[in-house]
């Protein structure tokens, strides 16, 4: 049997605990789990380098020999194929959300004719208005964000 690899991509500046409940709810689902870090290549104001990005999270699940973290380039679903996974994690926390994920998932089955399907998650609710931007901002304004970061809350 076919190992189930899955990717969960995004720039993850920072990885919140809101990604952290997707890649731990969707553990028993697959075989494996690669946390794609997107490149240093964007265009987003304040991006931590890819490296650190990468560092911390792999940090964060160092014990959980079914998750990889790499960072990558290009299109998720090339990322996919590139590390040999059949399924696209996507995190939903709202209907914003769903339709632009919704719109991402239709055109990766186009371009994989079918060999990458995506597989929504919706948070849970109490972590529905958490997002990296919404933590950079805080951070901005010098808040104490801890209860938003996994593994530094506790």
């Amino acid at each position: 049997m076919e190992r189930r690899i899955a990717v969960f991509t995004g720039s993850f500046n920072p990885f919140t605990v809101g990604h952290d409940s997707i890649v731990r709810r969707a553990l028993p689902l697959f075989d494996e789990i690669v946390v794609g870090v997107v490149g240093d290549n964007v265009n987003k104001p304040d991006l931590v380098p890819a490296a650190g990005r990468v560092a911390a999270i792999g940090q964060l699940y160092s014990s959980e020999p079914r998750v990889r973290v790499a960072a990558f380039d290009g299109l998720a679903v090339e990322f996919a194929r590139s590390v040999g996974a059949h399924y696209i994690i996507k995190g939903v926390r709202s209907v914003r959300d769903f339709e632009y994920e919704r719109e991402q998932a239709d055109i990766n089955r186009r371009l994989t004719e079918g060999e990458v399907e995506t597989v929504f998650m919706f948070a849970l609710p109490e972590l529905s208005s958490i997002s990296s931007s919404m933590v950079r901002e805080l951070q901005h304004f010098g808040r104490d964000v801890s209860a938003f970061l996994p593994g530094r809350n506790s």
